[in-house]
């Protein structure tokens, strides 16, 4: 299928993180745009200023005349539609071409040279660190983001169309669809076991991921990924490690030490040896681009992350508010991990909304383990998204079970009184759902509390 066919491009889902980056992206490649959401947000209102025209209501009579022709129009959807949806329904009823983001992602990118990033953690992140170090070293890029970049405050970053970085999702098998040159695997843990039943199934998937590859040697893993490949680390023996780490200024400082030489003095402004080892992730893929070392120094350098991935909302000497997407055990160790790194004899208040409730069944025991290690615990609804409830699963089974001295249901409504009357010097944010909305309305009240 040939997408420049296509005069109009519809979104199912639009509002979505991925589906807005794509919006954009046709947008500039003066297609028509439009498409429909559930409910307005930021993002919507990002592409309504540029011209896009959005629905909120599941109806036919939302879709405008020109995109109701099936032979000028291509529809995109993503699985967070529900197979129920009359838009969906009607564009498959009246024949037109209905295909998924991923699919999209993939026919972009067929003609380029894709570099696409793989793991069950870390995706986010890595791609936008690459994406980055891509174009401050004048490589001409596309680069999609499964979140807003601090650097140019959007989802996409487009100079070019010889390379594209796109996350390689491994959601509903998606990542498949792509044919990618360059690969990295950032993490295998056991995830979206709703969809794959087992472990053993998942790192089957991408093994198929990694056989898409021209060869074994085009693929980066982390040192702990049981997959062929070139190997990536923070202080352990691989193929590219990061070497000599100290923390310095809120920042980390380290050399990189590669096959065949290694570069000292790297600096580093994101918490966490997570997000040091998606930066090593990066930083050789970049090379494999035959990026030059002293242009990727200055470009890690200027790195200033993605939101909701350990982001500081208030940062002074009295009291500290991070905000990170974590919504899967490993997720919630690593923020722990960093935030112990960097804060180490402060008391921490997290407030944690679960998203799935299969997840959350899945994972009632880590979970619990892994939120146990904060001091205090506020525990929000779980965050349904594409799934029905599951009997018996709620917070109040996963409070059950944490062990930390300080613990509670909470509803969102009574966040602040709440976290003021703990008043622990360190807050963070987590989850995958709609408490990103709280967000700022927290920032401004207890700016000041």
């Amino acid at each position: 299928m040939n997408i420049k066919s296509f005069e109009n491009i519809y979104f199912i889902g639009i509002g979505g993180i991925g589906m807005s980056a794509l919006a954009k992206y046709f947008h500039a490649q003066q297609k028509q745009v439009s498409g429909y959401d559930k409910t307005a947000s930021a993002i919507t209102t990002s592409l309504a200023s540029l011209g896009i025209k959005i629905a909120f209501k599941d109806a036919i009579e939302s879709i405008e005349a020109p995109y109701l022709n099936p032979e000028k129009t291509l529809v995109i959807t993503t699985p967070a539609i529900p197979k129920t949806s009359t838009l969906l329904k009607t564009f498959k009823i009246r024949n037109f071409k209905v295909i998924k983001r991923a699919e999209a992602l993939g026919l972009i990118t067929n003609n380029t040279k894709c570099l696409a990033v793989g793991g069950t953690h870390g995706k986010t992140t890595t791609t936008s660190i690459l994406g980055h170090l891509m174009f401050e070293c004048d490589q001409k890029v596309t680069a999609f983001f499964g979140g807003i970049s601090e650097n140019y405050k959007s989802n996409l970053i487009q100079n070019g169309s010889a390379i594209t970085v796109v996350e390689a999702d491994e959601f509903d098998r998606s990542f498949l669809s792509l044919k990618p040159h360059l690969a990295c695997i950032t993490s295998i843990d056991a995830d979206h076991l709703d969809i794959y039943g087992t472990k053993a199934n998942l790192i089957d998937a991408f093994q198929a991921f990694s056989n898409l590859l021209p060869s074994s040697d085009k693929l980066f893993v982390h040192a702990s990924v049981p997959i062929p490949g070139i190997t990536y680390a923070v202080e352990a023996p691989a193929d590219f490690t990061a070497v000599n780490v100290i923390i310095k200024n809120g920042g980390y400082v380290f050399d990189l030490k590669t096959p065949g030489q290694t570069i000292e003095n790297l600096k580093f402004f994101m918490p966490g040896k997570h997000n040091l080892s998606n930066a090593v992730a990066a930083l050789a893929m970049a090379l494999a681009c035959g990026c030059n070392p002293l242009k990727l120094s200055a470009a890690l350098k200027s790195y200033k992350g993605v939101e909701r991935r350990f982001s500081y909302k208030i940062k002074n000497d009295s009291f500290v508010f991070i905000d990170d997407y974590a919504h899967h055990p490993k997720e919630i160790d690593a923020v722990w991990e960093a935030v112990s790194e960097m804060y180490p004899q402060k008391k921490v208040t997290v407030v944690f909304q679960p998203h799935l409730y299969s997840r959350t069944l899945d994972f009632t025991e880590d979970f619990a383990v892994s939120l146990s290690k904060f001091d205090a615990v506020l525990l929000l609804d779980i965050y349904p998204a594409r799934e029905a409830p599951i009997a018996g699963v709620t917070s109040d089974l996963l409070l059950q079970k944490i062990t930390a001295q300080t613990k509670q249901l909470v509803k969102k409504s009574a966040l602040v009184t709440a976290i003021t009357s703990i008043g622990n010097p360190v807050l963070i944010t987590m989850g995958a759902g709609d408490i990103g909305q709280e967000v700022e309305p927290l920032t401004k009240n207890l700016m000041y509390a």
